[in-house]
């Protein structure tokens, strides 16, 4: 193999490892921080920097490496588009530059910015769409004058994969988002469906206590015992559904969270809910934050069918960890169904969480013998 061949090698495994990093991860402030990070490494900048421009003439977005977090507050607000920055704006192209400070489109710096010299910018295109600007400077091997032609290609190259991690990463968010509106429309439907029909009979049935007080006192008192049955009922679903209004908080982990959980609502149900933990001492599971909280929001959909739906005596959660996987298990001893459930359940939801992880999720049922909802996510 030649030395040209050696160089190609080393500078392909360098950005496959680049838009690795990148594609970890799924908000798009991680995404753009990561891209940052990882092109100042792969063209060996000083500093690299981010914006993504938004309608008003400044940046919705603005990213940094090299600069402090000290550095960065004494600077000041965000740039706008001025300057070099609204000529890559608009000309759309890359730009490469020996010395930006001799350039006209040049406006100059905040006194508290670093000095830049050797520049190199290239937009992040989604078709005809700039989705942002990526640009380094002061290239740290200046023996060969600054950035070269074969840099300009390589950000480039890397700012075409940086695009597919953004897409990605604005669609994940949007799902997310509809994934929370489609949550609150299901608990405002639970809040009419449970509670206010509840309330609605409580309300009858206190009317017709009423009316019999003087001339059936043992009605009367059946009645006031049916009352007293449905406000519980009532108190119980309300305050179900107030808990799940709240948003998780893990920061504790998932194994104190889920803990916790089980714990309010074992209490504000009749039905007995319990939780195990097996193969694990449970101070620190090997997840990343999203995935706990899927495993979270699968668990919180699964106690819901089953308290809701099931008429179950007994609910467990059971978490397991190996070397393989971490699973969770939620089982009841209740109706059961065959086939889909009506109403799906929520289930094509908690299938959509497990795949945004990688995860595997499966549902053992039968009728009368209980169902058991299973979700596997590998390490």
């Amino acid at each position: 193999m030649s030395a040209d061949d050696g160089e190609a090698n080393v500078t392909l495994h360098a950005v496959s490892s680049a838009v690795l990093a990148v594609t970890r991860h799924l908000s798009v402030h991680e995404v753009l921080q990561v891209i940052v990070r990882a092109a100042a490494q792969l063209l060996d900048a000083r500093y690299a920097a981010l914006g993504v421009p938004d309608d008003e003439g400044s940046f919705a977005e603005f990213v940094v490496e090299g600069v402090s977090d000290e550095e960065w507050d004494a600077i000041g607000p965000l740039p706008r588009q001025h300057g070099m920055l609204a000529a890559m704006l608009r000309d759309n192209e890359p730009k490469r530059l020996t010395d930006i400070r001799r350039e006209p489109e040049f406006e100059g710096w905040p006194q508290a910015h670093p000095i830049l010299k050797d520049f190199l910018g290239v937009p992040i295109r989604d078709g005809d769409e700039v989705l942002g600007i990526i640009f380094l400077a002061n290239k740290n091997d200046r023996s060969r004058g600054g950035f070269s032609d074969d840099d300009q290609d390589l950000l480039s190259l890397f700012a075409a994969h940086a695009a597919i991690a953004v897409t990605n990463a604005r669609l994940y968010e949007r799902n997310r988002e509809l994934t929370v509106v489609a949550e609150r429309n299901r608990l405002a439907r639970e809040l009419h469906d449970a509670v206010a029909q509840k309330l609605f009979s409580l309300r009858l049935t206190a009317r017709a206590a009423a009316a019999l007080a003087e001339r059936d006192p043992v009605r009367t008192l059946e009645e006031l015992g049916h009352v007293e049955t449905m406000a519980a009922e009532a108190l119980a679903e309300l305050r179900a559904v107030i808990f799940e209004l709240r948003p998780a908080d893990l920061a504790d982990g998932l194994v104190a969270s889920l803990r916790k959980h089980v714990e309010v609502l074992d209490r504000a149900y009749e039905t007995s809910v319990r939780f195990e933990l097996d193969g694990s001492d449970g101070a620190a599971l090997p997840l990343a934050e999203d995935e706990e909280a899927v495993l979270f929001r699968i668990a919180q959909e699964a106690l819901y069918n089953a308290l809701r739906h099931a008429a179950a005596a007994n609910v467990r959660v059971r978490l397991s960890a190996s070397d393989r996987c971490v699973a969770l298990v939620v089982s009841d001893d209740g109706t059961g169904f065959d086939g889909e459930p009506q109403g799906g359940l929520g289930l094509a939801s908690m299938r959509e969480r497990a795949v945004s992880v990688g995860g595997t999720l499966s549902i053992d049922a039968a009728p009368g013998a209980g169902t058991a909802v299973r979700l596997e996510v590998p390490l």
